[in-house]
């Protein structure tokens, strides 16, 4: 045993760097590279970058190049190198969509062709994950351990880090309670915290349903803004409490609330993706433009609980035909799925009417 953190803490703690706008450094073979994000990088530390051996690359998602008219050689992301000279506001300008309407020619942007770019996509998923922007700045190093050292920075295996990135985070029971709730006195909520250390996930469950027989289920990505404030730009606080209601009517079922905010982007991104949907994109154009997928939720999640519950079967309150081929792909039996058409009006029509249209959703 050691009192050294692993690499599951190591990526935690990175994580946490990069949200203060510390940086951290990536170890690979022969070499490696320091990496900052961009959405928290500061004048005295890109200055610190600048005076140092090298020149940075700002790596940015596909998604992002794509809207930037910069070329994604590395196919799912673009090197850009960082020219002499410049500022936080020539970063940040590439980084976030903000401002691409009032200020569109921030080019030709000429992005690298030769050279690896695996530091690069390590350092992008570490940005997602850490709910920030997904962009970053790297500049290699020679010797990143005695770099690391030196600073005092936290310091990745870039292997190890790249394998961990892509692993499901096994789920752990914390504690359940019993919880009278509007639609039944007989609630319980379950309370899941993952191994590295992310956001805990919930399960409320409702009634004593059978283990061995399909129960009524839902996946609800938490929405702050709908389930808490009642936003009508979207149908998510309906949605949940239509589900809750008919679980109550029907005496059993068992709601999972993912914490996945914003289609996996957090709170942050999702209100710059509702600033860019005022300015005339639709939901998937703002994730496109900010540099995400569609969708970058994990609904293994969904699976995990349901099995760690004692769920093997389940009828599916969902209108996301993807949520129920995620299920039937990690064990879970989806027997049948409900519809759930409910909290439609006027300010969301149009954002209802793109998830049918290009996601798939069955509205």
């Amino acid at each position: 045993m050691s009192l050294a953190p692993d690499i599951t803490e190591c990526l935690a703690r990175a994580r946490t760097d990069l949200r203060l706008g510390v940086p951290v450094v990536l170890a690979a073979h022969g070499g490696g590279a320091l990496v900052l994000a961009a959405e928290t990088l500061t004048p005295a530390r890109l200055a610190e970058v600048q005076g140092l051996p090298g020149t940075a690359d700002l790596a940015l998602t596909a998604r992002r190049a794509e809207t930037l008219k910069a070329r994604p050689y590395d196919g799912d992301l673009a090197r850009l190198p960082l020219p002499k000279g410049a500022e936080t506001s020539w970063v940040r300008a590439l980084a976030d969509p903000a401002d691409d309407l009032r200020h569109p020619m921030k080019g030709p942007l000429m992005a690298r062709r030769d050279g690896e770019a695996a530091l690069h996509r390590i350092a992008l998923k570490l940005a997602k994950t850490a709910r920030l922007l997904p962009a970053a700045l790297l500049l290699p190093l020679d010797a990143p351990e005695a770099f690391a050292r030196n600073w005092n920075l936290t310091l990745l295996a870039a292997d190890d880090a790249a394998l961990h990135l892509d692993r499901f985070s096994p789920m752990r029971p914390v504690v359940s309670a019993r919880l009278p709730i509007e639609v039944s006195e007989a609630g319980r909520l379950h309370i899941f915290r993952p191994e590295d250390g992310g956001e805990e996930h919930y399960a409320v469950e409702i009634g004593r349903p059978a283990r061995d027989t399909p129960v009524l289920a839902r996946l609800h990505s938490a929405c702050f803004t709908g389930d808490v404030l009642g936003s009508l730009k979207c149908d998510c606080g309906p949605q949940l409490h239509a589900a809750l209601a008919q679980m109550g009517q029907e005496g059993a079922g068992v709601l999972l609330y993912l914490n996945q905010e914003g289609r996996g982007i957090g709170l942050a991104n999702k209100m710059r993706a509702y600033s860019l949907q005022d300015q005339g994109f639709d939901t998937v154009e703002a994730n496109h433009r900010l540099g995400f997928e569609d969708d970058e939720r994990d609904f293994r999640l969904g699976a995990e609980l349901l099995d760690r519950l004692g769920f093997s079967s389940v009828r599916l309150l969902t209108n996301n035909p993807r949520k129920i081929a995620m299920m039937e792909k990690n064990g879970i039996d989806v027997v049948d799925r409900v519809a759930l058409k409910v909290g439609e009006n006027a300010h969301n029509r149009g954002y209802l009417a793109t998830k049918a249209s290009k996601s798939g959703h069955l509205l």
